[in-house]
Parts: C-alpha cells; structure tokens; sequence
C-alpha cells in the first residue's frame, strides 16, 4: 500500500512540468479569429418578394405603387425602405444568415452613386430584383397589348444590369459569390389573366420557365458556382387571388385551387430545367428553395408557426373576410397604418408577406435540410467551405 502510494506521488510530480508546458503555450497562442463567413457577397434577382429598393411610389405595379409611404417597413427599419413588407424580405435574413455586415444594397442606387463619381466598393453583394418584374421580355406584353402600367424590367434586363455592374467592378469574383434567384414569374400569369384565350397558361408557363433557366444558364456561364433559385409560392392563397376568384374555386387550404394548380404545374417544369442545368453544369452546385412546399406548410398548420390570421391582409382595406381593396390598397391616402400586430398577419398588403412570414419561411430554406432546399442550404454552405462545389 505504501509503495503504490509513493509510486503515484511520483508520477502524478512528473505530469506538473509538462501541464505548466502545455498551460504556457495555451497562454502564448493568439486567440482563435472568428471563421470567415461562407459567402462574402451574394446578388439577388426577382421580383417585388425580393426586390431591396429599386422601385419607388412611382415606378411600382399598379394598385401597389405607395412602397414609399408608411405603414411600409414600420415594424423593422421603423420607415419605408421601398421593400413590399412591414420589414425584412427572405434576401434580408439571407444576409443575416451569412453574417454579412450589412444588407444587399438595391443596384440602381449603386449605380447612380456610381455615376455620380461616387464608386462604392462592392463589400456585400448587389440586389438586382425588381418590383413587378417579370420572366419573359417585355417586349411580349407590349405586342399583345398587355403593356399598361407593367414593370418594363424582366428577368433578362437584371441580368444586363449584372453585366454593367462586373465592367464597373473588376475585382469581383463571381465564382466565389451566392447567387440568390427569388422567385419570378407570378407576375406573368397575373399580367395575362385577362387574355386567356389568346395566351393560355399552358404557354405562359413554357415562356417564363423557358427565360428563367436561361437565366441561370447565363450565370452559370458567366462563371457562377453557387445558385440558389425559388419557386413560386402559393399564389392562389394571396388575398388579391382570393378576392377575384369565383367562392367555389378552393382547395383543401382553402385557397384558390386553380391558381395554385397553375403555381405547382410552373414549379414541376422549373425542377426539370434546374435538373437540366445541373447535369450540364456537374462543377456546379444549383440548389432549388420550395417555396410552394414552405407556403403550404404554413397554411396547413399557421398557428404551429405563430399565425392567427392566415388570410386576412394587416394592410388593407374593406374588412370582411380578407380586408383587400384593390383600389385602396397599403399606403394610399385611404390606408397608412395597419394591424395592430402584423407578427400574426401571413399577408402583409393582399400581395406581399409580413416581416414574420418571411422570417418563417427564410428560417425553412436555411434550417429545414432538404426538405425545403435541395440540395440542403448547410450542405451548400459545407461545399463552399471546402471549395468543391
């Protein structure tokens, strides 16, 4: 007993040089850095659900032209920053996500603080997306007499802005960059509704799908390796959709079943188009962010997500089941507050979500795995992180 007692004493004696040792060099070493975000910069492309501010009052759809006027952006940034929502958009907690150190700044005022001589440093990424935006060139619209007061910006002409932005920007490096695809193309459907006989959906459909893919295969070319594109959401379940549909036109959500019939049927041949693009572009990783499924699931369970009021707008006006007035809508003279609390709204202004809807919907594309994002945003993030895409 005593000889193991004095044989423990001296081994315990030997490890204290080699703890205070490893204690020394513990103390000597600099603290570890922070990692680096994974992405440094993103560009975002879409239209009014990601659109940062390159439409005003005067430039945005019809019936929805009052962007700059409050209640818009009260309940976050307390003042209108021309987003379509009481506060931040998907692209904002996107930026809040990778921990970039501000918000994706809207192009046009890049560009005109470019062109007054004051060259802004590309630190964050640029936001292309415009309100009321479409798929497919403006041109088609006009020459079937469907051009009045429509957003004259498609898909195509954000990317001619990117263009312009790399020749101002040499150092930017797009292989390094998320490229955020929001969703594009309800406003299509929307623009045509009136001339079904001549523009069937079915056609609308292959057109928009047809330019977006071209889209992305034009990122892709241009160097790209990050891609992330939307779907459209539930759009039959938007409280403009509602009010205009016939009271028997409803599915098992209680939304308008033919428009989300059309939203699924524009989904299904995206994915195709996005498969497509990936077999072309193995060395590529295109990742698809379901929006229809995130809406969806919300709509099946809102008070699962902190909703009482999966209809109704927070901003609007008529009362009734969905308090929408397409001819007094949010921010007009007739409408500038809105509900008492909008974190309970899923619609913001009949068209657009609350702040809360798409922090929901944002936290299911970067935390949901693969069921609202495939491949997954984290298995995305872990590729660039170890520079394969």
């Amino acid at each position: 007993m005593g000889m193991a007692s004095t044989a423990s004493n001296r081994f315990l004696l030997a490890l204290v040089p080699l703890a205070l040792a490893i204690l020394a060099v513990a103390e000597a070493a600099p603290p570890a850095s922070p990692p680096s975000p994974a992405f440094r910069r993103v560009y975002a492309f879409g239209d009014s659900f990601t659109d940062t501010g390159n439409t005003r009052s005067t430039t945005g759809p019809y019936s929805f032209g009052y962007v700059s006027s409050p209640p818009y952006g009260a309940t976050f940034f307390h003042r209108s920053t021309n987003r379509y929502s009481d506060g931040r958009l998907v692209v904002d907690f996107l930026a809040e996500e990778l921990k970039l150190p501000s918000y994706l700044p809207p192009y046009l005022s890049v560009s005109a603080s470019s062109a007054a001589g004051d060259r802004q440093q590309d630190e964050v990424g640029v936001n292309f997306a415009v309100a009321g935006a479409t798929a497919i060139e403006h041109d088609f619209f006009a020459r079937n007499n469907l051009s009045f007061d429509i957003t004259p910006q498609s898909i195509m002409t954000q990317l001619a802005w990117f263009d312009d932005h790399l020749r101002r920007d040499k150092k930017v490096d797009v292989a390094d960059a998320l490229f955020w695809v929001g969703e594009i193309g309800a406003n299509d459907y929307a623009y045509t509704v009136v001339a079904r006989d001549t523009i069937p959906p079915k056609l609308v459909r292959n057109m928009a799908v047809q330019r977006v893919t071209t889209f992305v295969q034009g990122l892709l070319e241009r160097g790209a390796k990050y891609v992330v594109v939307q779907g459209l959401p539930l759009t039959g379940c938007l409280p403009l959709a509602m009010t205009l549909a016939r009271a028997d036109d409803r599915d098992n959500v209680s939304c308008v079943a033919s428009v989300n019939r059309q939203s699924y049927a524009h989904n299904r041949r995206l994915l195709a188009g996005l498969h497509e693009l990936r077999r072309r572009h193995p060395a590529a990783v295109v990742a698809y962010a379901d929006y229809y499924a995130a809406h969806l699931a919300v709509m099946r369970s809102p008070a699962a997500h902190g909703f009482t009021e999966p209809f109704r707008t927070c901003c609007g006006s008529g009362g009734g089941a969905y308090n929408f007035d397409l001819f007094a809508t949010c921010g007009s003279p007739e409408v500038n507050t809105s509900c008492a609390q909008p974190a309970r709204y899923i619609n913001w202004d009949g068209v657009h979500m609350t702040e809360a809807m798409y922090k929901v919907v944002a936290g299911m594309f970067f935390q949901g795995g693969d069921a609202y994002c495939r491949p997954a945003f984290s298995d995305l993030l872990a590729r660039k992180a170890q520079g394969k895409p």
